[in-house]
């Protein structure tokens, strides 16, 4: 990865720790221990990992047998998925649509590490394993090798530093482009069907290192003889990695428990076959470990992210005279639409406005409503250092206190942003439409036009429920270039009208919707740390953008793949994976409740039984089991697949479908507007093979993946300090997955799957149980003590615990680097309910 932190290796890492992030200041590093320990620490840790590893890893097949076996069918090419909780255990997708092959052993993985493309062979059926639901969390975890731990598409992903927009998947406007599949995280649902037999295989080699081989984490311990120190990534699916004690900072060796908080980058060079430790280098510092400034880093460096400046060579490919002003010429090719009522609707504080609306009435029951979007490729062009950099970066990153742009601020913040009041280069879409979302004539070119707001959701939310309000001038934005409020307020509702009929209508031809709940934090403004959470809730005024994002979207899909049928840029979404979703259908019915997974149509219709207030828990429990099957939305150049009903989506239910209206922090859409400008004769020739615009693909689906984990990374901290700041809390929830000794509950009020195990409550005993279609954990609780009876009446000391079942959970700070940890609430009833 180019110009990362980690990349600029020093002689030796700094042991400095940040004075950043929480404002809290440094903590007491005095050493707690001789370091005579660290050395012994350090031999016993390797004594241990070596007798756990046993027998060396497998030698890799030559790439020329590997060749061979993939096309005799004997071998399979698969992304490796490890196990967050238990890394000895991983998995890969099979080709046939079955259940996931299963990798149980750190032998069997082969040295392949998260994300990898890796090639495997099937053990034969005779050594097949019956795998039950089990958490797997108590076994001994190899010193060396990790520590087991015990604790629709939207097309736009984009929120703003210290906003309450969406800290996680950090949507500019959730399910803004309605693909919203490949949202939020996917649970691990119970398969719930008592013990199964599960095909299992072995790496044999790694096609492709996905894995960056960075990492953050801590310095364990050192040895002196061996001049090695051992460096443990805080992900505990990445292996120890043995590094040498010359690249750790001064002072280490005397005093090691001076760094033990001090948050380290580490870069894997090589795994030996006969060693469980990788080998590396220390890279540098980042600071103190906890602290946000210091993790931020460390996920952004982890998953490849490119934050630093951007380089000389970069800017230079920006207008120098500023303000910059569109020149004559460029007015004179485009289509001007200056004194139309075009407006933006984005987050309050949303600084890179790329798309815009406006909508007019032109007679006979018809209207003329246009999607504006920044005409990004106007200043990106093609092969220059610029357009280097944002193919590289491929998207921006939203975390929740801060925005890392795939360009220049110049750009996404001022001349590309449709700025009110601001005239803005733009390519644009426009329909002849009627009120009831069928689309009569359609236009495609390059604009130039003038925003004459900018609205919040909330202002157009408002304008939506309450029409007739007469409003006060500081209750909504400026309305410039002569422009009325009256002729803003018709224009929303009229787009709300439409956009009503368009989603009425997708819904009615077979679309499906399953919205992820959402964190959203409000900060502190001078501390920087959250003092609110909650899910971000959708409103008409964002399915109002959704809708027409997405026409836009399919629109253009259509006229570049007619143009272009061999090099055009499209995104598709298989059907989910079709054995996890039929165990699931099963597990549903055993519980009453009945899904027809046919089509994403009949899915949708079953989901929505269930979309009334009093059917939220369960509706939230069903969106999370679902996630599981469905697969991710990915870009693909059309040249590259042969077969077209290849390109479908599914979620949406549509044969092509492409994204377009986001170019200012997706490069996917800088390329979809190239082809559009070609295709229209309005610029150059698209000249890219299809190979180059699949590598182009590939990029962005990987970019698009590190980000979205950088996200959620990144919310799961912001919560964890919530609960540190504003804990313990106290929530409602439901049981979605049972285990053998652990169990998982969705927390209703904040969208989150937490783990609960049973060791860490007061039980007597607990039990996995089956009737061969459902489990469930049979838990007993210890006799309460006289200090917790109270006017409720006696506690229940018997409790089944199966999906759906209402628990109450605590959450509570374990006191350790950025964890917290759930229990749950003995339940009880009144006396007087036992005589019924």
């Amino acid at each position: 990865m180019s110009s990362s932190k980690e990349e600029k290796k020093q002689p030796k890492a700094s042991g400095k720790a940040s004075q950043q992030g929480r404002g809290k200041g440094s903590r007491d590093h005095r050493p707690k221990q001789k370091s005579q320990k660290a050395v012994a620490g350090a031999r016993e840790s390797k004594q241990v990992v070596k007798k756990k590893l046993g027998k060396p890893f497998e030698s890799y097949m030559s790439a020329q047998d590997v060749s061979h076996g993939l096309k005799r069918g004997e071998l399979i090419k698969s992304v490796i998925k490890i196990n967050k909780k238990n890394f000895e255990q991983s998995f890969v997708t099979s080709p046939d649509g079955g259940s996931d092959i299963f990798i149980s052993t750190l032998h069997a993985r082969n040295r392949a590490l998260e994300g990898d493309v890796v090639v495997i062979r099937l053990i034969p059926s005779t050594q097949s394993k019956n795998v039950k639901p089990s958490d797997q969390t108590d076994s001994t975890a190899a010193a060396g090798i990790g520590t087991t731990e015990t604790a629709g598409d939207s097309g736009s992903s984009k929120t703003v530093p210290g906003s309450c927009k969406n800290g996680s998947v950090a949507e500019k406007c959730p399910g803004k482009e309605g693909e919203v599949m490949e949202l939020g995280k996917s649970v691990t649902c119970s398969t719930d069907t008592a013990i199964q037999p599960q095909k299992m295989g072995q790496v044999v080699f790694i096609m492709e290192k996905k894995h960056s081989r960075v990492a953050t984490g801590n310095l364990k311990a050192y040895d002196k003889a061996d001049q090695t120190a051992i460096f443990a990534p805080a992900d505990h699916r990445l292996p120890r990695v043995l590094v040498p004690l010359s690249d750790c900072p001064d002072g280490y060796v005397k005093r090691p428990t001076d760094f033990s908080n001090i948050l380290f980058v580490g870069r894997i060079t090589e795994w030996p076959a006969d060693s469980p430790f990788a080998c590396g280098h220390l890279a540098r510092s980042l600071g103190e470990a906890g602290q946000i400034e210091p993790e931020t880093e460390g996920f952004l460096i982890e998953y490849g992210i490119d934050s630093e400046e951007f380089p000389p060579e970069v800017l230079d490919c920006l207008p120098k005279n500023l303000p910059w002003k569109i020149p004559e010429d460029e007015l004179a090719k485009r289509r001007d639409l200056r004194s139309e009522c075009i407006f933006t609707i984005d987050p309050a504080t949303a600084r890179d406005l790329d798309d815009a609306l406006h909508c007019k009435r032109i007679g006979e029951g018809l209207f003329q409503v246009g999607v504006h979007i920044a005409d990004v490729s106007y200043f990106v062009r093609p092969k220059t250092a610029l357009d280097k950099m944002a193919r590289e970066r491929a998207t921006s990153v939203y975390l929740v206190q801060k925005v890392i742009p795939m360009l220049p601020r110049l750009l996404c913040e001022e001349l590309c942003s449709l700025n009110a009041n601001e005239d803005r280069l733009a390519f644009s879409v426009i329909w002849s439409i009627d009120k009831k979302g069928n689309v009569h004539d359609e236009w495609f070119g390059r604009t130039v036009i003038r925003s004459c707001a900018k609205m919040a959701y909330g202002h157009a939310q408002q304008l939506i429920e309450d029409p007739n309000r007469q409003w006060n001038e500081d209750e909504l934005p400026d309305i410039a270039g002569g422009h009325s409020l009256e002729e803003v307020i018709c224009c929303v509702h009229d787009l709300q009208t439409i956009a009503k009929s368009l989603r009425r209508k997708r819904f009615s031809e077979g679309a499906l919707r399953l919205d992820q709940p959402k964190l959203s934090f409000s900060l502190d403004s001078k501390t920087g740390l959250p003092n609110g959470c909650g899910i971000y809730e959708l409103k008409d005024s964002n399915r109002l953008i959704e809708e027409f994002m997405l026409l836009a979207n399919i629109a253009v899909s259509h006229r570049i793949y007619k143009a272009f049928p061999h090099q055009s840029l499209l995104r598709r979404h298989q059907a989910p994976q079709s054995h996890m979703l039929d165990q699931l259908v099963r597990l549903c019915s055993s519980y009453g409740i009945k899904l027809d997974a046919s089509s994403s149509a009949s899915l949708h219709s079953s989901m929505q039984k269930y979309s009334g207030e009093e059917d939220m828990a369960k509706a939230l429990v069903l969106t999370s089991l679902l996630s599981r099957p469905m697969q991710v939305a990915k870009y693909f150049c059309t040249g590259c697949l042969e077969d077209v009903r290849a390109f479908r989506h599914y979620a949406l239910n549509v044969p092509l479908y492409t994204h377009f209206t986001s170019p200012i922090r997706r490069y996917a859409d800088v390329i979809v507007h190239r082809l559009l400008a070609a295709s229209l004769g309005i610029d150059e020739p698209f000249t890219d093979s299809a190979d180059v615009v699949e590598d182009i693909s590939e990029n962005c689906n990987d970019k698009r993946k590190a980000a979205k984990r950088v996200q959620e990374l990144s919310n799961e901290m912001f919560f964890a300090i919530f609960i540190q700041e504003c804990g313990p809390l106290f929530e409602s929830g439901r049981v979605i997955n049972v285990m053998d000794k652990s169990f998982d509950v969705l927390v209703l009020k904040f969208g989150i799957v937490v783990r609960v195990y049973c060791e860490q409550l007061p039980l007597k005993s607990w039990k996995l149980e089956s009737d061969g279609t459902k489990s469930s954990l049979r838990i007993v609780w210890k006799r309460p003590d006289a200090q917790e009876s109270d006017d409720r009446g006696a506690a229940i000391s018997d409790q089944s615990l199966g999906l759906f079942a209402p628990v109450e959970v605590k959450l509570f700070d374990k006191g350790e680097r950025l964890k917290y940890a759930a229990v749950i609430a003995r339940p009880s009833f009144k006396l007087e309910d036992e005589c019924h």
